[in-house]
């Protein structure tokens, strides 16, 4: 069981709640905040005062004021006329998510929602109704056309995903024995007006990366032992003579990964490698920070009450505010996809020097054979276009917004776009590790199989057991594919998340 409403709740427990079985509740804290939001909506519903999305209209339509008496209809009228996303929907692994991340922030109370709405998404989550939510169609200043599909199917309408098939929304509720929620006033704006459709595919895609990080750390260890090279360089003294950002934990990420390795006992071949493999930990370092910040952007967004307008129960008023804004996360997403560049092009390098003969020291191409083999330097012509898949995808998002709703809504972050494209990184990255993981492996095989470390092990063992050794010039774009698998691979993952505990900026690396 999962207690909602006491304390903030962690990216890692969200998506372990959402991929299981577990159940989730408000805490009695909670309840007392959505019930005291409650009553002051009540007071202002019965009053005259205007109240953005309470008795008036939306965006252009601000100056409208509804009729008393129209204020609940409204409410349904507002989540049909904005149901207006487009495309492909999120897998409903990723739409879980955004459904408890939606339920996490309207028990911050600042939605006003009344407390049978909520108790309706709650009970939706705990039976597996899981709405359809299409893929495009927010901006990042809030998520009202994309949450218009969720509240769809708690009103009985949209689409909605219940024990393995879509089913229309009323049709989800009936077969989980549920009743569609009765929205009276306010309640369709606090369904709407959030970011959790954003932060919950934000926090599917950092979890994914993370898996990514580790194995790609695993990977670039490989090829330290393969090529031979000074593992001094990840010596304590030089990276606190000037400690910037993450370069530290980096170091220490990397001592660690590489602890009983051959390299630590053999002469090095180099009192300088190539600076793909010298700057590990000062390209190691800023991602893992950027990850981080991203992590924490994303944390915060979820487990605050960034409603508008905002029910301040305390004070007994609501106040309008822009909270729905995102920038910090699109920003955070944006330098992450850059960071990801970065590690890219080290990879890559890597990789080519692996196989050129005068910097490795192995046979040309990491062919054993030699002559006019092939060995893997074709595979240089994949990763190249791999790397330039990547740093397309790492072009920024939230440099630009077109201005609507008759110009009032004037900015955007584009938050969601600077997610979907960094979510898009992730394939050719991950396939470009793959080769770097097949050359180092071959490398290391050359080399005469030293003595690797224990995460290098796990991850030449796991490689060797699908895709064997280099002898002949021979098909290898399938062996990547088969690398890609082995590097998504939970078992193989989880054993390697073992070298990280205690040294990751996040718990989504550590898997803590």
């Amino acid at each position: 069981m999962l207690e909602i409403g006491e304390r903030a709740i962690g990216l890692t427990e969200i998506v372990t709640a959402s991929a299981g079985s577990t159940q989730i509740s408000l805490s009695p804290a909670a309840l007392a905040r959505v019930t005291a939001s409650r009553a002051v909506v009540e007071t202002y519903a019965e009053g005259n005062e205007p109240v953005y999305g309470l008795n008036t209209g939306l965006g252009g339509n601000l100056g409208y004021r509804l009729d008393p008496t129209s204020l609940a209809a409204f409410q349904v009228q507002m989540i049909r006329g904005r149901t207006i996303g487009v495309g492909p929907a999120f897998p409903e692994t990723v739409a879980r998510i955004q459904l408890l991340c939606r339920i996490i922030g309207l028990a911050q109370g600042g939605a006003g929602i009344s407390l049978a709405v909520l108790e309706g998404m709650i009970a939706m989550f705990n039976r597996g109704v899981t709405p359809c939510i299409p893929g495009r169609g927010s901006i990042g200043a809030g998520d009202l056309g994309l949450a218009a599909h969720m509240a769809a199917v708690a009103i009985g309408r949209g689409e909605a995903w219940f024990e393995g098939r879509r089913w229309p929304g009323a049709e989800a509720l009936a077969a989980a024995g549920l009743l569609p929620v009765t929205l009276g006033a306010k309640d369709g704006l606090g369904l709407l007006n959030t970011s959790a459709v954003t932060c919950g595919h934000a926090t599917g895609v950092l979890a994914d990366l993370a898996d990514l990080l580790i194995f790609a750390t695993a990977t670039a260890a490989l090829s330290l032992e393969g090529y031979a090279a000074n593992p001094g360089i990840f010596d304590p003294r030089l990276a606190e003579a000037r400690p910037a950002g993450g370069q530290v934990c980096a170091a220490a990420m990397f001592r660690q990964i590489l602890a009983g390795s051959y390299l630590y006992d053999a002469p090095s071949r180099s009192i300088q490698d190539a600076l793909s493999f010298r700057v590990l930990s000062q390209i190691y370092g800023p991602l893992l920070t950027a990850f981080d910040t991203a992590a924490e952007a994303v944390a915060l967004e979820i487990n605050a009450a960034a409603d508008n307008p905002l029910v301040l129960a305390e004070d007994g008023v609501i106040l309008s505010t822009a909270n729905f804004h995102t920038p910090a996360i699109a920003l955070a997403f944006d330098s992450l996809a850059i960071a990801l560049c970065h590690l890219a092009s080290a990879s890559i390098q890597r990789t080519i020097k692996l196989m050129d003969a005068r910097l490795s020291g192995l046979p040309k191409y990491l062919s054993p054979i030699g002559g006019a083999s092939v060995g893997f330097n074709a595979l240089q012509k994949t990763a190249s276009y791999l790397h330039a898949e990547i740093r397309l995808k790492a072009t920024p998002a939230s440099l630009d917004s077109i201005p609507v709703s008759e110009t009032v809504e004037d900015h955007a972050p584009n938050t969601p776009l600077t997610i979907r494209k960094l979510e898009e990184q992730l394939l050719p990255l991950r396939l470009l590790i793959a080769i770097e993981a097949m050359t180092a492996a071959q490398a290391v095989d050359l080399r005469g199989k030293p003595a690797l470390s224990a995460s290098t092990t796990i991850l030449h063992a796991a490689i060797r057991a699908r895709v064997p050794t280099l002898g002949e010039d021979r098909e290898i774009g399938p062996d990547v594919d088969l690398i890609d698998g082995i590097a998504q691979n939970q078992a193989l993952l989880a054993s390697l998340r073992e070298s990280f505990k205690g040294l990751s900026l996040n718990p989504l690396l550590s898997g803590a």
